[in-house]
């Protein structure tokens, strides 16, 4: 039987999340690792060690060099521990972006694992629905 209080912590675990990606695009590295991120942490980018540390800095590093990236919810879907996010991230406004699904996996509140898919949105695409 779960208590009050840790379902009340999973029942955020898809608005810490989402606060999390939001921090990230608007440059606020260091506070959302601080606020979120599991002493633990490992994440399974291809293109970075799968440490925090690793992954943080090139968060930093995005954002110095993105002051103005935009990032859109479109969906989010919470399974107990697990939370799927699927965002509309742009680099700047003028960027058409790309079709991102984070998917973050949390325990004692919080984020322990993280994985992340994208794909560019095409200027042209036979698909009348979009991506999003």
């Amino acid at each position: 039987m779960r208590t009050k209080n840790h379902s009340n912590e999973t029942n955020n675990y898809k608005k810490q999340a989402i606060t999390f990606l939001k921090l990230i695009a608007s440059g606020e590295v260091e506070e959302a690792y601080q606020r979120y991120v599991s002493p633990d942490f490992l994440h399974h980018n291809a293109h970075f060690q799968g440490d925090a540390d690793s992954l943080k800095f090139a968060m930093k590093e995005n954002a110095v060099a993105n002051p103005n990236k935009v990032l859109e919810t479109k969906l989010a879907i919470q399974e107990e521990e697990m939370v799927t996010v699927y965002s509309h991230v742009k680099q700047n406004p003028e960027d058409l972006g790309v079709a991102v699904v984070h998917i973050f996996r949390f325990h004692e509140g919080k984020i322990i694992e993280l994985w992340d898919l994208g794909q560019p949105i095409p200027e042209d695409s036979p698909n009348e629905n979009g991506m999003f």
